[in-house]
């Protein structure tokens, strides 16, 4: 899925991302350039602390790089306004985020409709999307449930239901399976697999468990900053 015919999904380039406290500037991005290919599953690796999430953010349009460009399927996205940009994220982007970050007090079939409130769409079309994505990740039985009768691993499922309901470009994971055990982030891993090679999605993961980058397709590197195709020593 890297070959140099692929079609360039998400592509970086010469980002620098740079925070201030007080006079001090803080370096978290220096000149990074990345190029996804549509229908990648990309695992990012670093240590705590290396840009990883920052990276993510930028990709996902949430934050906006100090220099340099960020294009999604061709479309510069420093020339969005916040509106525009906002608008953009919910039709293109699903996030998935390690500690799921559901509504308590919203039933499972709720909490995946939420994106879906962002559009055009009729209450019976919104219905029947919630109930696509639930049956997609094996959480059809559990619609009515609330996240405190969910495992962590089904709390994850309705997060990455709620992630695809929209049948977005490209799927962003944050630390999916840092917060389960090894056998509920092993199913996370095999839907997130089964998401890119049987759905085509596009996904970016960051992780920083070497057991859950062994599932994506390629793996980079980000320590200090800078990309690199091997883990720097």
């Amino acid at each position: 899925m890297s070959n140099a015919n692929s079609e360039i999904l998400v592509d970086v380039d010469g980002v620098e991302m740079v925070f201030r406290r007080g006079a001090e500037e803080i370096h978290v991005l220096k000149d990074l350039h990345l190029k996804v290919p549509k229908g990648e599953f990309l695992a990012l690796m670093g240590p705590s602390g290396s840009g990883k999430s920052t990276l993510l953010n930028l990709i996902g349009g949430l934050d906006r790089p100090t220099r340099g460009k960020v294009r999604i399927g061709g479309e510069p996205l420093e020339g969005l306004s916040d509106r525009r940009l906002a608008d953009w994220r919910a039709r293109h982007i699903g996030f998935v985020f390690q500690l799921y970050n559901l509504v308590p007090v919203l039933s499972a079939e709720r909490n995946v409709e939420l994106p879906l409130l962002l559009t055009h769409l009729t209450k019976a079309q919104r219905q029947k999307h919630v109930a696509a994505a639930l049956n997609m990740v094996g959480l059809s039985q559990r619609a009515r449930h609330f996240p405190r009768t969910l495992s962590g691993g089904e709390q994850q499922r309705v997060g990455i239901a709620r992630a695809i309901v929209t049948d977005p470009t490209l799927l962003l994971c944050d630390e999916p399976t840092g917060d389960l055990d090894r056998k509920a982030g092993d199913e996370i891993l095999d839907l997130l697999q089964a998401l890119n090679r049987e759905q085509g999605k596009t996904i970016i993961m960051v992780t920083h468990d070497p057991h859950a980058s062994a599932r994506a397709s390629r793996t980079v590197y980000l320590n200090k900053g800078q990309l690199a195709s091997e883990p720097l020593q």
